[in-house]
């Protein structure tokens, strides 16, 4: 008989389900649903879509035309419940449909703080297109905006704004940006050409209260600074997995859904990947939540393949991420954990990996000029972490250092010593190991 599979979210997650499915079994009937009625759409790309850097038809970089490639069905509609007994998923609008096997990648929602305001119209998070519309159309006639939260999120809420012409205030509760990821000389670097932007930071600063009249934003109320006037508030202070179709089902939750080494949940017939999904990362010995598109893509073809046919083990990659913050490109590898708790933060954030707030036993040894920076941390036989600021060039070397626990014992002294510079021993370390897999 033909199996019957059933993807719930419209990400990278479900589409590489959908394509490792498709290989596995040319009969199968696929359905991928969605509550957002667009088809597939780059999620980091809204950040370029809400600075003006592209049109929103750049974002959809998977048309329906896949779909079809594919031979998965796209349907809009809401899942509401699901019975993993009867093998049934529920729908908003009444209809429900039967599957052999059901993925679970419904994705991440923005966490709003608890406070007075935050329901006003002018308060927004960047989860969609919608919301990306919806910053877009309210900045044509913002005079101010105030952004609130850590990481990569708030980053694109701030720069983006001030790109549209409005007056960008971003309030950090502490004295630096992204504290438990990056290191105090990195977050400065972010902050200095944030300022150049003419982005105005507000250090050891604390949202109290938004203020509103006839429903809609007309300030906030700030400790220990007092009222400012705004149209609009952004904010980013972290993301949760949407876990209400997993919890009324029954299915094993802690932060997300919890999943064996096969991305399989904890009722038959039913498998979890991407920002939802809690996975074992074996290089920490924990489980632990990303939510990078790259490894939805990994988890989803991952699910798919185990989901269709003979079951492998999936191994977590080494979480990493290439983005823009303040104007450099960055990447961040491994364990780069810093000791200060970031308060701008209640959790992950997107574009994040739980894996790099690790503070790892190691050495950390640093390389920086003006506009760019290095930061690489060595343990006792691996580098188990690394970012890189501006300049990438030791960006794929460290990868494959990294992701490959290349034994660099042998040059262990002279990346700590840095007497010849971090990025010449890099080079080398990884010539040789790409030569013959071992490093001399």
């Amino acid at each position: 008989m033909t199996r019957q599979f059933v993807l719930v979210g419209n990400g990278p997650a479900s589409l590489a389900a959908a394509e490792a499915i498709r290989l596995c079994d040319a009969q199968a009937e696929i359905t991928i649903l969605g509550d957002e009625p667009h088809a597939f759409y780059s999620r980091p790309g809204l950040a370029y879509y809400l600075a003006g850097h592209i049109p929103q038809s750049q974002l959809y970089s998977r048309p329906d035309e896949e779909y079809r490639r594919i031979g998965a069905r796209r349907q809009t509609a809401k899942a509401v419940g699901l019975q993993p007994l009867e093998h049934r998923l529920l729908l908003q609008d009444g209809r429900s449909l039967s599957y052999d096997t059901v993925l679970l990648a419904v994705g991440a929602r923005a966490v709003r703080p608890k406070v007075t305001g935050i329901d006003l119209q002018g308060v927004v998070t960047l989860d969609t297109l919608e919301d990306a519309r919806r910053i877009v159309a309210l900045a044509r006639r913002a005079r101010r905006a105030v952004v609130v939260g850590g990481g990569i999120t708030a980053l694109e809420l701030a720069e983006g704004l001030a790109a549209r012409g409005v007056e960008t205030h971003y309030l950090l509760r502490r004295d630096r940006y992204w504290a438990n990821v990056l290191d105090r000389d990195e977050s400065e670097l972010v902050e200095a050409h944030l300022e150049e932007e003419g982005i105005r930071l507000h250090y050891n600063t604390q949202l109290t209260e938004i203020l509103g009249r006839r429903g809609r934003v007309v300030g906030v109320d700030l400790a220990p600074e007092g009222k400012i006037a705004c149209d609009i508030v952004a904010v980013a202070i972290g993301i949760e997995p949407r876990l209400e179709l997993a919890k009324a089902a029954g299915l094993q939750v802690r932060r997300g859904i919890v999943v064996d080494p096969h991305l399989a949940a904890s009722a038959d017939g039913v498998f979890a990947a991407g920002d939802v999904a809690e996975v074992f990362d074996p290089d920490t010995g924990e489980y632990v939540l990303d939510s990078l598109w790259w490894l939805a893509i990994e988890q989803g073809k991952a699910a798919g393949s185990n989901m269709a046919g003979p079951r492998r083990a999936y191994r977590k990659g080494t979480p990493f991420n290439v983005t823009r913050i303040g104007g450099l490109t960055t990447t961040v590898l491994g364990c780069v954990g810093q000791p200060t708790p970031d308060e701008d933060l209640v959790g992950i954030a997107r574009g994040d990996s739980e894996s790099w707030r690790r503070q790892p036993d190691a050495a950390s040894v640093e390389a920086d000029d003006d506009s760019s920076r290095l930061r690489v941390l060595v343990g006792r036989q691996h580098i188990l972490g690394g970012v890189v600021m501006g300049n990438q060039r030791a960006s794929r070397p460290l990868q494959d250092l990294i992701s490959n626990r290349v034994d660099v014992t042998a040059v262990r002294d002279r990346l700590l010593s840095n007497r010849e510079g971090l990025f010449p021993v890099i080079e080398e370390t990884w010539a040789a190991w790409k030569r013959g897999g071992r490093v001399l």
